[in-house]
């Protein structure tokens, strides 16, 4: 066994020897370095592919694109295809239209109310009369051609209505005083002839406009009235002869007739002062729109004081009161 060892042993340690007497050889790596700027490549270069497009507008761990930033403040009060101008511009257009049309609506409906009035000629509201005033002058429905007729139907002992709508018509006297003089007849014709002599009847109305003609007569006269008006009246079926303490049931409106005698409109409770002139100067516009002619002649006042008192109710209106803010007809 030592023996075939020992060669081997002398073999290994001969080639060691071998190497430890070889010379080091050390690597090296050299790196250079220019100053120069390096010149730009000749090929030009490929645009992006749509696809690649695509993948640059990506978000990481997205399917969506996304969205590119905003550089213009103003970019921020756009939304859409509308801007706040355009927005603005086209709510107030909307706005003028809508006014416009329900203007327009308006005065076909009074104008159709108009038409639907006339049946064959003849006025379905409105006709012959005969009653007095309170210097017991008889008064028919000629008297109240020329001008627009503004006809309330009520009675002195009427405990709030009457005095409520009699208020609104005073002020509505003075707006219709200031906008578009003499062109109009006041009346309160009484329901209840039993108890407004034409003396009660003229202390009641020196309580309100002092242009507000009273008209009166006998029973049979204002039922004849009231019927060509279609308007409604009744007294109490049980009331004994001289009996004082009672309520007359009536129609609650203002009856406008045009200067033709033909009934336009009918002003209810719910019209304020300004309201009522509105429709009836609305009227009036409209009538000379058409090359018709009003009456406008004054109309004589019973004595100085009441001449006077219609003067300063009109002068204190035109000087900042209610009339100015409804407009004059053309």
């Amino acid at each position: 066994m030592a023996s075939t060892t020992a060669p081997v042993r002398r073999q290994a340690s001969a080639l060691l020897n071998t190497a430890l007497r070889q010379p080091k050889v050390t690597a090296t790596r050299t790196i250079t370095t220019s100053t120069k700027p390096p010149r730009p490549s000749q090929q030009p270069r490929q645009p992006l592919s749509p696809q690649c497009l695509r993948l640059q507008t990506r978000r990481p761990f997205s399917t969506s694109p996304s969205r590119p930033a905003v550089t213009n403040p103003k970019a921020n009060q756009r939304t859409g295809l509308f801007s706040l101008r355009s927005a603005a511009l086209f709510i107030g257009t909307g706005a003028a239209l809508v006014f416009y049309f329900q203007y327009e609506k308006a005065r076909l409906e009074r104008k159709r109310v108009v038409e639907m009035s006339k049946g064959y000629g003849k006025p379905k509201v409105g006709g012959p009369f005969t009653l007095q005033d309170l210097d017991g002058k008889e008064v028919t429905e000629k008297d109240l051609l020329g001008k627009y007729a503004i006809i309330y139907f009520g009675f002195t002992h009427c405990p709030d209505i009457c005095p409520d709508e009699l208020d609104k018509l005073s002020a509505a006297i003075d707006i219709l005083n200031e906008k578009a003089p003499h062109t109009f007849k006041p009346i309160f014709i009484s329901v209840d002839p039993a108890r407004d002599t034409p003396a009660v009847l003229r202390s009641y109305l020196s309580e309100f406009h002092p242009q507000i003609q009273g008209l009166t007569g006998t029973w049979q006269q204002i039922k004849d009235t009231c019927k060509v008006y279609r308007v409604y009246f009744s007294t109490p079926q049980d009331l004994k002869p001289g009996e004082e303490d009672y309520l007359v049931d009536h129609s609650i409106y203002f009856y406008v007739m045009d200067p033709e005698g033909d009934f336009v409109e009918c002003i209810g409770r719910q019209d304020t002062p300004e309201s009522a002139a509105g429709i009836i100067l609305e009227h009036i516009k409209d009538w000379n729109k058409e090359g018709k002619s009003i009456d406008r002649t004054p109309l004589g006042f019973r004595n100085e004081a009441v001449r006077q008192t219609v003067q300063k109710r009109s002068s204190e209106v035109g000087a900042g009161g209610v009339a100015n803010r409804v407009s004059a007809p053309a």
